[in-house]
């Protein structure tokens, strides 16, 4: 007990929240993991609470792999490999030396302007792929690069490149399926490559092994809750839906 965190019942149920919106978001609604992001800040000093969710996430990542890794669109992830391992070299310099109330308003900021790209693209591509078997738009080489390097830098510095890449996605039209399969293999590959990074910025300590195994059973959950969810979700209100938290996510980091 004495590694654990002396947090307050409301500070624990807060946390255990946020272990099942990360399931959730895993296998059913992308962005939404951005609320957790929110809560751990919120309960937890805001650098130890980036290595502490990034373990739960991978938990996540395994269920979401589990899920949806047969309907990944790959040659949308190869484009955009390198640049964001690019953009995952320069979010672990900028969260060595970022002070945590300017990480927030960088990423917040940013959040707000990528929505506001893509709701026009979609506005102007006014074709609807209502359908779940349709094919994702082909990314060009300038979206995969600059949603790329943002999503990895994004992942690496706040745990909030779900909201990023929820916005490429959405701007390529992917199906829902192809959406959450794209993202299974995008974060399970991103999260780990950013463990030792995080282990060598001290983000994550035997107290954060402890708290997370705890806080295990929540991710679970909410994983399972997405599954049996995510079928009765049509794609147009899994579109909005990823929308509205994803503005959500973005003023919060701003406030």
């Amino acid at each position: 007990m004495a590694m654990l965190p002396d947090l307050s019942t409301v500070a624990w149920a807060a946390l255990a929240l946020a272990a099942v919106l990360v399931g959730f978001s895993k296998t059913a609604l992308p962005g939404i993991n951005t609320l957790a992001v929110a809560i751990c800040a919120a309960v937890l000093p805001a650098k130890p609470s980036t290595g502490a969710l990034l373990l739960l996430l991978i938990v996540g990542d395994m269920f979401a792999l589990w899920t949806y890794r047969k309907h990944a669109h790959w040659p949308t992830l190869v484009r955009m490999l390198p640049a964001v391992l690019v953009g995952l070299a320069l979010g672990g310099v900028f969260l060595a030396f970022a002070g945590d109330s300017l990480v927030r308003r960088v990423i917040g900021v940013m959040l707000l302007l990528l929505m506001a790209l893509t709701l026009w693209q979609r506005h102007r591509d006014a074709a609807s792929r209502e359908d779940d078997g349709a094919a994702p738009a082909p990314a060009s080489r300038t979206a995969a690069v600059g949603y790329g390097s943002l999503g990895g830098f994004t992942t690496m510095v706040a745990n909030a490149g779900g909201p990023v890449m929820s916005m490429y996605f959405l701007a390529a039209r992917f199906p829902k399926q192809a959406f959450l399969g794209t993202a299974a293999w995008f974060f399970a590959v991103m999260n780990l490559l950013k463990v030792p990074v995080s282990v060598g910025l001290g983000l994550i300590s035997t107290q954060t092994l402890v708290l997370d195994a705890l806080l295990v059973p929540g991710v679970v959950l909410g994983a399972f809750a997405g599954r049996w969810a995510i079928s009765r979700i049509r794609q147009r209100v899994f579109d909005t839906a990823v929308i509205v938290v994803t503005v959500l996510g973005a003023l919060y980091l701003l406030v």
